[in-house]
């Protein structure tokens, strides 16, 4: 199997790849390939590469910029993958995942995700991002029941929050241009600046 550009290596319906079939894919992807990570979502495989240093940049600045502002709440940023999707059938490994600093000890590689408050993605420059950052994990993750999804959009320089999960996706989005404040609602509960993003977006 191989993952050319980040784009997605195989599609699927509702299966034929289940879960237990992806978790080997994945576990031999990590043990063969450097720089690609794969994921299951909405019955799609698809891949991510690891992200460049700005990407990892900004998700530093989020996770120093949060500790004060809930110190109940940790950015999780060590790519903990989580089951996610319609009877958490998917597997997706966010870029950051905000959780009590002990959500997943003795978790196993896909922890359950009753415990994330919000997960936040940094869009890639890759062909797929749209598709996975955009349409499909917001889906994935509102149907997980998780109360935030939080989008750092580089190319559209903008931060837009999600919230109100069912099982349609998020039902109430918010979109700001970097260097707004952004607020983030219950249960995080915080407001911060992102002036920083306009030098960290490109």
């Amino acid at each position: 199997m191989t993952a050319v550009h980040g784009d997605p290596i195989l599609t699927s319906e509702e299966g034929p790849i289940r879960t237990t079939e992806f978790e080997s894919i994945a576990r031999a992807v990590d043990r063969e390939t450097e720089g690609v990570q794969v994921e299951l979502i909405g019955g799609r495989l698809g891949v991510k590469r690891v992200p460049d240093g700005d990407h990892g940049r900004i998700l530093n600045w989020l996770l120093l910029l949060l500790m004060p502002l809930n110190p109940g709440l940790f950015l999780h940023v060590i790519g903990q993958g989580l089951a996610v999707g319609s009877y958490r059938k998917g597997r997706a490994r966010p870029d950051g995942i905000l959780a009590p600093p002990d959500a997943f000890a003795g978790a196993g590689e896909w922890a359950s995700p009753d415990a994330v408050v919000m997960t936040v993605e940094v869009t890639s420059h890759d062909s797929d991002t749209n598709h996975r950052d955009r349409v499909e994990k917001p889906i994935a993750y509102a149907r997980a029941g998780i109360p935030i999804y939080l989008l750092i959009d580089r190319e559209a320089g903008k931060v837009v929050v999600h919230s109100q999960p069912d099982e349609d996706g998020y039902q109430d989005l918010h979109s700001y241009a970097f260097g707004r404040a952004v607020s983030l609602p219950e249960p995080v509960g915080v407001t911060f600046d992102t002036e920083s993003l306009k030098d960290m977006g490109d």
